[in-house]
């Protein structure tokens, strides 16, 4: 009898990369894309990582089979090439890479699944780092866990301010109270933010444009100060001249006045 060597199927090619959900509320888009684009910011010199949202993650064969879809609201891969078009993330088509870190915009009807389900596949199969979750209509919602040494997931202790320390990132997650993109209409709500290690917001991009903005018209400021207090120095210095000559000329005729040559003096 003849052996024949046993291959594995191939991965699935025929991968589905929008189910064509959208997310809960506007304000969870709008709270999806500010984690994406402050993660970006605070990773900005490094092009080696991967910050993705509500993206389709294919991690096995009968997984992409079955259309169990997994799309974490954000998550970020590090060692990766950040530079490369993707549609979603293929865990086969990486070299076996899986999130670092992940979060979870919760809603209600979304809780039981995020802190069950998903956070099981996340500690288990993942081994994703860093998992946080966060009701963008509950700011008291925010939690976490940091995978062990074990490989289990241990809840993380907020700091004072109630934020939890991304240990992946090296950054802190916590809450922001404001209105970002007209969003609520009035008033404001609070927003899932990273922090660097020293307690400082990471701005979004429009908010880096307007701080670079501010300090371009406070460096022009300063410049024009400089300039205009140069401009008054060379006027006073101008003044003490003229009023010098005029001193002279009023003692020359003084002089003169008394019969006496000022230029024999």
């Amino acid at each position: 009898m003849t052996l024949v060597d046993w291959q594995p199927p191939p991965p699935p090619t025929d991968l589905i990369f929008d189910d064509g959900e959208p997310l809960e509320t506007n304000r969870h888009r709008i709270a999806m894309n500010v984690l994406i684009d402050s993660a970006l910011q605070a990773l900005s010199d490094r092009s080696n990582c991967f910050t993705g949202g509500n993206m389709f993650v294919y991690y096995s064969r009968n997984q992409a089979m079955n259309r169990d879809f997994r799309g974490p609201d954000f998550f970020v891969v590090l060692d990766v090439d950040g530079d490369r078009e993707r549609q979603g993330w293929v865990v086969w088509e990486e070299e076996g890479r899986y999130p670092d870190v992940i979060v979870e915009l919760m809603s209600p009807s979304t809780a039981k699944v995020d802190l069950g389900v998903k956070k099981d596949l996340y500690e288990r199969t993942f081994r994703t780092a860093d998992y946080f979750v966060y009701d963008p209509f509950d700011p008291s919602s925010l939690q976490g866990w940091h995978l062990n040494a074990a490989q289990r997931y241990q809840p993380l202790l907020p700091n004072e301010r109630g934020w939890l320390w991304c240990e992946t990132l090296q950054l802190w997650l916590g809450t922001w109270e404001g209105s970002i993109r007209r969003e609520p209409p009035t008033g404001t709500c609070h927003w899932l933010r990273f922090y660097d290690r020293d307690g400082n917001l990471v701005p979004l991009p429009e908010e880096a444009a307007q701080q670079q903005a501010e300090q371009a018209y406070q460096r022009a400021e300063q410049a024009y100060q400089r300039a205009e207090q140069e401009r008054q120095r060379a006027e006073q210095e101008h003044q003490r001249a003229e009023q010098e000559r005029q001193r002279a000329e009023r003692l020359a005729a003084r002089l003169r006045a008394l019969g006496e040559d000022p230029e024999n003096l």
